[in-house]
């Protein structure tokens, strides 16, 4: 495999962590690069690292991990986008408000957020093992490409999330929420993508 096509592979996979990275942005209204870098590295990071979890279990355990993987992946964004839309109609302060004045971003949160958008880049790493791809530079390239893509997301969602409050943290929500059922839909078969 070629630097094209696992470059190509990079982005394909950092797709969901860059719309995930816009609804972080979205509820500062400055933005907060320490946040924004934070963002980069869990995304990156594991975006990096479930290939490489991917190659080392092998293809034994491949149909146990497609098995359930858009199971996870949905319930999680489903939980964090839900909880995001019910916090803006609520007026709360939430978690991400306090990280934007300077509390520090949510790890736990992240941490969620990173697997849910993550878990198909192991199938993924399943298919490295099958074609004997060199994996250390593959999975630094994804893990960088998906850094840099984060990053981005997070500057993105915070330009429009400083001008628009409480409909941008609505929208970051609906957006969690339908990523989610993108993904369960995909997996299903009923979405052609």
């Amino acid at each position: 495999m070629g630097f094209l096509e696992l470059f190509l592979i990079g982005v394909g996979l950092s797709m969901d962590a860059f719309a995930v990275a816009i609804c972080q942005g979205l509820s500062m209204t400055k933005i907060k690069w320490g946040h924004a870098l934070t963002v980069g590295l869990y995304f990156g990071g594991f975006q990096a690292l479930m290939p490489l979890l991917g190659w080392v279990l092998g293809s034994q355990f491949s149909g146990y991990i497609q098995q359930y993987d858009h199971w996870v992946a949905f319930i999680l964004l489903l939980l964090i986008g839900g909880n995001m839309i019910r916090e803006a109609f609520s007026g709360e302060e939430d978690e991400a408000e306090d990280a934007a004045a300077g509390g520090g971003p949510d790890h736990k949160k992240l941490f969620l957020m990173a697997i849910a958008t993550s878990i198909d880049a192991l199938a993924v790493g399943v298919t490295f093992a099958f074609l004997e791809t060199p994996i250390l530079s593959a999975v630094s390239l994804i893990g960088v490409i998906t850094f840099c893509i984060s990053v981005a997301g997070v500057a993105v969602g915070c330009w429009f999330g400083a001008r628009y409050k409480q409909r941008a943290e609505i929208t970051g929500g609906v957006i969690l929420v339908l990523l989610g059922c993108k993904i369960l839909l995909e997996h299903l078969g009923l979405l052609p993508f």
